[in-house]
């Protein structure tokens, strides 16, 4: 860091990556499962990948955060998306890129992964 501007720009970058994980009226949640089990299975990098990607595209109304055990331990990380209405999607065996993925086709466009879902075949 060589400049107060860098420093701002630094503050403004974390200041919208925790707003992203506060409850503030969003209109859809995602929730990744951070007990012991999905950290071990890779949680904390999906979780990131989600919290990275909404920003960057700046999605609105959507609040990325953790959850305790989902009680699925051998389907971690596991990922829910809850929409507005409360449909709940939950999400298997995420991967950074599988998140992004999600962001991109379920979050802004609306249109189900589901070839990573619970009922999908190939899990």
């Amino acid at each position: 860091m060589k400049s107060l501007a860098e420093l701002k720009a630094i503050k403004e970058k974390v200041k919208n990556a925790v707003e992203l994980r506060e409850e503030s009226g969003a209109g859809m949640r995602v929730l990744v499962g951070m007990a012991t089990c999905g950290i071990a299975a890779g949680a904390r990098p999906v979780l990131n990948a989600l919290v990275e990607e909404v920003a960057k595209r700046d999605v609105k109304g959507v609040m990325v955060t953790q959850t305790g055990c989902i009680g699925i331990c051998q389907y971690e990380p596991v990922v829910e998306v809850v929409d507005a209405e409360g449909n709940k999607t939950t999400y298997v065996k995420m991967t950074p890129e599988k998140a992004v993925k999600v962001v991109n086709d379920h979050i802004v466009n609306g249109n189900v992964v589901t070839e990573y879902t619970i009922g999908a075949s190939n899990i």
